[in-house]
């Protein structure tokens, strides 16, 4: 497991539309949660829900098996790769994670700040 079961931040029964709505409620830039991806792919375990500038961002978070790491979004050269997910979420709690908007080919970022609890 990638250390996320015992994380305040792992919303584990959690669907994408649930995801979605607590961070609208919680309107706060920087709020996130992780939570496990809709399709059951073992290369995509997990997505990062990340809420900035009225917007709600579901980020892939791969598993790259050659490594047994773990990287944000689709595969690029030279990406960061973490050893866990939470290595991912205290990485991007003191550096900017990049959130790009593919519809209007627009780049925002933001800290991982405030987590969303998800009733």
């Amino acid at each position: 497991d990638a250390g996320v079961h015992s994380k305040a931040w792992y919303a584990a029964t959690c669907d994408r539309k649930t995801a979605e709505d607590a961070l609208y409620r919680s309107n706060k830039d920087g709020s996130f949660l992780i939570r496990k991806s809709s399709g059951q792919d073992s290369r995509q375990p997990y997505t990062l829900v990340v809420f900035y500038n009225r917007r709600v961002y579901n980020i892939p978070i791969r598993f790259i098996e050659s490594t047994r790491q773990y990287a944000l979004g689709r595969e690029k050269s030279g990406e960061e790769r973490f050893d866990s997910v939470a290595e991912i979420v205290e990485n991007h709690q003191h550096t900017s994670l990049v959130l790009i908007d593919s519809q209007n080919n627009t780049k925002d970022s933001t800290k991982l700040k405030h987590i969303v609890r998800v009733s």
